[in-house]
């Protein structure tokens, strides 16, 4: 008769499972005197793994895997058999129920394990679970034996105080077998990462206290990668047929902080509250239609600027403090090469921030932020220059009803999803869910990649080149081949961003959503059209939604739920009590800015392993505010950027708060050309319109008539459009007002290093609010349409051509 252990040994055989990548998902955690035994088994029941944790060293940690596979008759057996043989210590107790460590830590003396000991459900990726943590324990690893009193010292349990603020439960999430910190479209295009690669990635925040079990057992089997920001998932129903809507937030765990604590870029090239959202739609098969993914992605972060406020609780408003020390941008490069290099190009920024102020404050950034992006584009070519837009929300959001500023985000959102596409992927019937992602990737999937590099963008043509992909990840099911067709790929990305890329960027961001939902649904075949209207049941789903991630993002960036009140007004909520609500949650983010993102921040910085204690050297709280280097082991030192001599300022002096990061990648610009970047000539509009070219003292207005300057003069060289001819300040930026006006003209020299591409059709677009919508059930009204949205070879305004060629907006 076939034994346990031969069971399990012909299991393992016939499924060709990769021990290395079995994940363990239920663990139960023992203990003797002198070591803690975790017991870890998968999630079929079928595989059981030992894991041995030393605790007779007071300062050091040392795990031992032990290589055998049990099955769960065995590891009774072991459990009695060490049970045995420490009677003579105390013998064997059982400590906790865990689904998963998250890491080690060590303060000044004793290493300790924090687990996860309680996880709820809170939806699933194409059958893959993802989870939340419900509870998490804190478990020091050496014997009450062992321990010195330095390891019940006060400062020691003011670190442990300190790291268990940072509240687990709360925005943190996981997978076993799907690789969150991705997105779909990563997922499925043979990144060819694998166990501690995938920990190193700008999405995974535990990887510092992973670091020291992986060195050791070379493996992730017994660790979770937890990525922090939001996830919420809804099933809606469109014509009687269910789809899946996710919506995803990952936050950067580089330069990461707190709203006052954490501006602007470091020298690395990363930015603060740098958050990557996706959207994934997924219908299931249905009527013979294979099941259908779709996905897009957009992301937010700080203007890539030295800057920096400082909270005061004698100023509800600080001054914005800008740093001159890189005159050449070199961080602001690096960030961007850096989004090249993750997303590919075009790089679209849209910039909500404001136009003019009594006081200078945002405009500071504005004028700097413009004169960066065309300092980087000078040294770029083609389709790899920035795409670089301005749009005052403040402004707008004053002057017009909600509805109108959705509407007019809507068309500049549209207008660029055309630029970047999306990710759309049928699925064949036959496909084992459970085969398509997971942390261990075979070569074959690497087809998919090839895809990939062929079609950067959305592609029609490769509609009928069917790719094989065979049984990439293993979870106990019987093995399958599955069939995968990628349409469309999304190639380039929107960067949104205002000043705490919080409120504003959030409604803009739902805009682009909203848009990205259409051309989704149309994809999916649930719409002729790519319009969903703003008063759909679906485009509210989809606004509660991104409500929702708004205000959790901005809990933990700022310290209060987001201000809404565009969405509020576009609920018709009562405006004393949105007024009432805004003013607490001004005040909220106020206190927690100047008395409590201090310790938010440091707690923070030991999470992430920016600061490391050590005895004899400073303890984080005896540190001034964040003024300190990630150093590793080397410890904390203290180092201010004195730069008071080169700081333009509204207000005041000051430092500027610096750091530099210990996870940094080699950056490398890849060049991406999209299919709707179509070479072709245009001819100019005959209308007129003003433009208003402003300097810093001195503001001369133009006026084009038949595509000829009336008036040659220029003060300076930066240049505005603006619908009404109001002049704006350091308008480096292009004002999309133009994009709602009827007419547009531009000088011939304006255009002569774009390449352009022409419409007759656009103009009437963008000047017509009547364009079809989706109807209450989800269909769409039946219109005749020249070509479709997302088609290859889309055609463009000479207007929107000034906007998206970035060598147009600087003369």
């Amino acid at each position: 008769m076939e034994s346990a252990m031969e069971k399990v040994q012909s299991y393992v055989v016939e499924n060709g499972v990769d021990l290395k990548s079995c994940h363990m998902q239920k663990f139960k955690l023992y203990e003797t005197r002198s070591r803690f035994y975790l017991f870890g088994r998968d999630k079929s029941r079928t595989l059981w793994k030992v894991l041995k944790i030393d605790r007779l060293e007071p300062s050091e940690l040392n795990i031992t895997e032990d290589t055998t596979l049990y099955s769960e008759t065995e590891c009774c057996d072991l459990l009695r058999r060490i049970k045995e043989g420490n009677k003579s210590t105390g013998g064997l107790k059982f400590v906790t129920t865990c689904y998963g460590i998250i890491g080690f830590i060590k303060f000044l003396e004793p290493y300790y394990m924090l687990l996860i000991t309680k996880r709820m459900k809170i939806g699933t990726i194409c059958g893959h679970t993802i989870y939340a943590i419900a509870k998490s324990e804190l478990v020091p690893i050496p014997h009450a034996t062992v321990r010195t009193k330095m390891a019940y010292s006060k400062d020691e349990n003011r670190y442990k105080k300190l790291l268990c603020s940072v509240d687990l439960t709360k925005d943190f999430f996981f997978s076993y077998s799907y690789n969150v910190m991705f997105s779909l479209q990563k997922n499925l295009s043979g990144h060819n990462m694998t166990g501690k690669s995938l920990y190193e990635t700008m999405f995974v925040w535990n990887e510092f206290l992973t670091r020291g079990i992986q060195n050791d057992l070379q493996n992730t089997s017994w660790t979770v990668a937890l990525v922090y920001g939001f996830f919420k998932q809804v099933d809606l129903s469109i014509s009687g047929r269910e789809i899946n809507l996710t919506i995803i937030a990952r936050r950067s765990k580089h330069y990461a902080g707190t709203r006052y604590l954490k501006r602007g870029v470091n020298e690395k090239g990363r930015v603060a509250n740098d958050v990557e959202t996706e959207q994934i739609v997924f219908a299931d098969a249905h009527d013979g239609c294979p099941m259908q993914i779709s996905s897009m992605v957009q992301i937010r972060g700080s203007i890539p600027l030295f800057w920096s406020q400082e909270a005061s609780p004698l100023n509800l408003k600080p001054d914005i403090i800008l740093s001159k020390k890189d005159q050449n941008f070199e961080a602001t490069r690096l960030h961007f090469g850096n989004l090249a290099e993750r997303y590919g190009n075009p790089i679209i920024i849209l910039n909500l921030i404001k136009t003019s102020e009594k006081k200078p404050r945002e405009t500071i950034l504005r004028a700097e932020f413009a004169n960066a992006v065309r300092s980087i584009n000078n040294s770029l070519r083609g389709g790899n220059r920035l795409r670089f837009l301005h749009w005052d929300l403040h402004r707008h959001s004053r002057r017009s009803k909600a509805t109108i500023v959705l509407s007019q985000l809507g068309k500049v959102a549209t207008y660029a999803l055309k630029l970047t596409g999306i990710f759309y992927c049928p699925v064949t019937p036959n496909l084992r869910l459970e085969g398509l992602f997971g942390d261990s990737y075979s070569e074959n999937i690497n087809v998919i990649g090839d895809c990939v590099a062929e079609q950067v963008s959305i592609n029609n043509d490769n509609v009928d080149k069917e790719t094989e992909v065979s049984d990439c990840y293993n979870s106990g099911g019987e093995s399958k081949d599955y069939y995968v067709k990628p349409r469309m790929l999304q190639a380039g990305v929107l960067r949104t961003n205002c000043i705490d890329c919080l409120d504003r960027t959030n409604v803009a961001q739902y805009a682009y959503g909203l848009a990205a939902f259409g051309s989704q649904l149309q994809a999916l075949g649930f719409s002729e059209s790519p319009f969903i209207s703003p008063d759909n049941p679906l485009a509210k789903e989809l606004m509660t939604m991104y409500e929702s991630m708004g205000d959790t993002l901005a809990f933990q960036y700022g310290g209060s739920a987001a201000h809404n009140k565009i969405f509020c007004k576009k609920r018709g909520q009562w405006k004393a009590a949105t007024q009432s609500q805004e003013l607490i949650r001004t005040l909220q983010r106020y206190y927690n800015n100047t008395y409590a993102d201090g310790n938010k921040q440091k707690a923070i910085n030991l999470f992430l392993g920016h600061f490391q204690a050590q005895q004899g050297k400073p303890a984080l709280w005896e540190l001034d505010s964040d003024q300190h280097h990630t150093m590793g082991k080397g410890g904390p030192y203290p180092e201010v950027d004195n730069v008071r001599s080169t700081i333009k300022r509204s207000l005041s002096a000051s430092n500027i708060l610096c750091e530099s990061d210990t996870t940094v990648t080699e950056l490398g610009v890849k060049n991406y050309q999209h299919p709707s970047e179509k070479t072709n000539k245009s001819s100019l509009s005959e209308s007129t319109r003003d433009i208003v070219t402003c300097g810093s003292e001195i503001c001369h207005c133009r006026k084009i008539h038949g595509g000829m300057f009336k008036d040659q003069h220029c003060d300076c060289d930066h240049v505005c459009y603006d619908e009404h001819g109001d002049a704006c300040d350091c308008s480096n930026f292009l004002d999309v007002n133009w994009l709602y006006s009827s007419g547009n003209s531009f000088d011939t020299e304006l255009l002569e290093r774009s390449t352009t591409i022409s419409s007759e059709k656009i103009v009437n677009e963008l000047t017509n609010d009547t364009t079809p919508y989706a109807n209450e059930s989800g269909s769409s009204i039946k219109e005749k349409q020249s070509q479709p949205e997302l088609e290859k070879g889309a055609e463009y305004t000479e207007s929107f051509e000034c906007w998206v060629r970035s060598e147009t907006f600087f003369l």
